[in-house]
């Protein structure tokens, strides 16, 4: 239990149950209170929502941390700007009538002096409901924000610990507090415990953001989807909607591989990723190691041309980074040239999975990403390369789609693109009404004036960004149906709008691209768009590795994309309609639409 501090308010006020800010208000208190004096257990306690204030939550105030936490510096973080602060750290627990359950929730305060009237909900990663490393975006631009266990037993504790129940039987509570009703709630208590800690009177408006990125930018999603009027913003980053296809799509490159029957060093991937970007780095005419026009990359680079190229990859050892401690394999050193079996089989991966009767199943990540999805394992036994299948993709399928208590699947034998297709169809069935996330009809939080900044890392290697670029024509094409192409991409471009990050990686920067930039200061961008109507028209982006360290470059929004001239001093944000086809994609293989 974190520790608390005696609080310095006289017993006898504390009797008379008169708030902090209550006393503030009066003549002889009229000054600028301290962290220290706001950050107590007993002003705490009083901020507690009551009982009932939503239907079927029940609040305590036996179970309730506070602690000051001083001098915090961050920085070379993708989500915020380097900073120092301070806050006062709270976690409080409620549960739900006629559960017998606990949900656990962390609250990040901004000192008094600090506080500018915001709330900021943050999200996850991977199959995390929250992650603490998001917290300091809030406090930073001086609002409150929290983070919840959605019930799990933790914040350590991931929804695929809960999930399924057991063998055979879904755990339907923790799904749908992953899907939508974890952050729905924490953002409801944590709202109103925030006016109340701060003195906020009904007068007072409290400004309420969300931002994530993966899990997290579908988290934010889900939010805006279902809750539009609670919501003034939100910064969304390469969110993991489309759920029953998303991780269902890991598995393509390994069944890619077992399909075509070569597995190779993974080693020559890399080479042949190298070589993209060296071959697609000057078509946004600067010369700059980074992939900007990835739509002209796939116009016109030619996987043939890797063919006999050499590789060299050093020896590597075993490395626990992985989920649940397990290890990385050790390698020996690879060396030799790009086979035309290789070629292929990096074509075959990046042209996306196709059934067998050739019609599109889902789309695949941009030329130039990673292929760590495609990433082989070496058998030092038999000396040969061997399948590795993601953990992420076999997970989803033991757990989500057989309600098994396996971490991944022991084996693709038997599975074909046709499984794959089915998979995904399965879990879009399944769970189309709580991890889908792609309702179209933004209409509501539109209405309530609500604004929207997406970003996608052009690189991404985990979830394509083609899926932003589809859901956003597919809320145009929804709610402007009546306009033309280029009247209904201004409409929603007054509220909605999706920029592309030249050679970023999944939320974060690429080794392979250090000269990327990354829209660091992107909720800053957002606060200054609701709060003082700043529309950005493109969004200020940061370099924050490589060469270029610390320079800014700005991001065109979609449909424009980025074209430099002036020997690449200059950059113009431009349309044409051969690279805005490269993005669209008929996913023929469904009879439904897919949004």
């Amino acid at each position: 239990m974190a520790p608390t501090h005696t609080s310095l308010i006289s017993p006898a006020l504390e009797m008379l149950n008169i708030s902090i800010f209550g006393l503030l208000a009066t003549a002889s208190m009229a000054r600028a209170l301290t962290l220290d004096e706001v950050c107590t257990l007993a002003h705490v306690k009083d901020s507690v929502p009551i009982q009932g204030f939503l239907p079927g939550l029940n609040t305590t105030d036996s179970i309730v941390t506070a602690n000051p936490v001083y001098n915090v510096s961050v920085s070379d973080e993708p989500y915020y700007p380097d900073a120092t602060f301070e806050y006062c750290n709270v976690t409080m627990t409620y549960s739900h009538s006629g559960k017998s359950d606990n949900v656990l929730l962390n609250f990040w305060l901004p000192s008094p002096e600090n506080f500018k009237n915001r709330w900021v909900s943050t999200g996850g990663f991977g199959f995390a409901i929250n992650v603490e490393s998001t917290l300091p975006g809030g406090v930073i631009y001086g609002a409150a924000t929290g983070r919840t266990d959605g019930g799990f037993g933790g914040f350590d504790t991931s929804f695929d610990d809960v999930f399924p129940l057991v063998n055979g039987t879904s755990n339907q509570d923790a799904l749908f507090m992953f899907g939508y009703q974890a952050h729905h709630e924490m953002s409801s208590l944590g709202k109103a415990f925030t006016k109340t800690f701060y003195g906020l009177t009904d007068e007072n408006k409290l400004y309420a953001y969300y931002q994530g990125c993966s899990e997290g930018g579908r988290e934010g999603f889900s939010q805006v989807q279902r809750f539009p009027e609670e919501w003034d913003g939100a910064v969304i980053g390469a969110p993991a909607i489309r759920y029953g296809h998303q991780q269902v799509n890991h598995l393509f490159p390994q069944v890619a591989q077992q399909t075509l029957n070569y597995i190779p060093p993974y080693c020559e991937l890399e080479k042949i990723v190298n070589l993209t970007i060296a071959a697609c780095d000057h078509l946004d005419g600067k010369k700059d190691g980074v992939v900007s026009r990835t739509d002209l990359c796939k116009l016109r680079f030619d996987f043939n041309s890797t063919i006999g190229q050499s590789y060299h990859c050093s020896a590597t050892s075993a490395v626990n980074q992985r989920k649940r401690q397990m290890p990385s394999p050790a390698t020996p050193a690879q060396n030799g040239t790009v086979t035309a079996e290789g070629a292929a089989l990096a074509s075959t991966i990046y042209n996306g999975l196709h059934d067998s009767d050739g019609r599109r199943a889902y789309f695949w990540y941009q030329l130039g990403s990673e292929m760590s999805d495609a990433e082989t394992q070496y058998d030092f036994t038999s000396a040969k390369w061997k399948i590795d299948i993601s953990e992420l993709g076999g997970e989803w399928v033991t757990r989500g789609l057989q309600l098994l208590e396996l971490d991944n699947l022991s084996s693709l034998e038997n599975i074909t693109y046709d499984t794959l297709r089915d998979w995904m169809l399965e879990g879009w069935q399944r769970y189309d009404d709580v991890l889908q996330t792609t309702w179209s009809d933004l209409s509501p939080f539109e209405g309530a004036g609500g604004k929207i900044i997406s970003y996608h890392g052009e690189s991404d290697n985990s979830i394509p960004p083609a899926s932003s670029v589809r859901f956003h024509e597919s809320v145009r094409s929804t709610m402007y149906s009546n306009l033309s192409f280029q009247k209904s991409t201004s409409a929603l471009n007054d509220w909605y709008r999706l920029f592309l990050v030249p050679g970023a990686s999944h939320c974060n920067t690429n080794s392979l691209q250090p000269n990327a930039p990354f829209p660091q200061t992107s909720l800053g961008s957002l606060i200054d768009w609701v709060e003082h109507q700043e529309v950005p028209i493109t969004l200020n982006s940061t370099i924050l590795s490589g060469d270029n360290k610390g320079a800014h470059q700005e991001l065109c929004a979609w449909p424009l994309r980025p074209l430099w001239k002036d020997n690449g001093t200059s950059m113009d944000c431009v349309f044409d309609q051969e690279s805005f086809d490269t993005w669209i994609y008929d996913l023929d293989a469904y009879a439904l639409p897919v949004y």
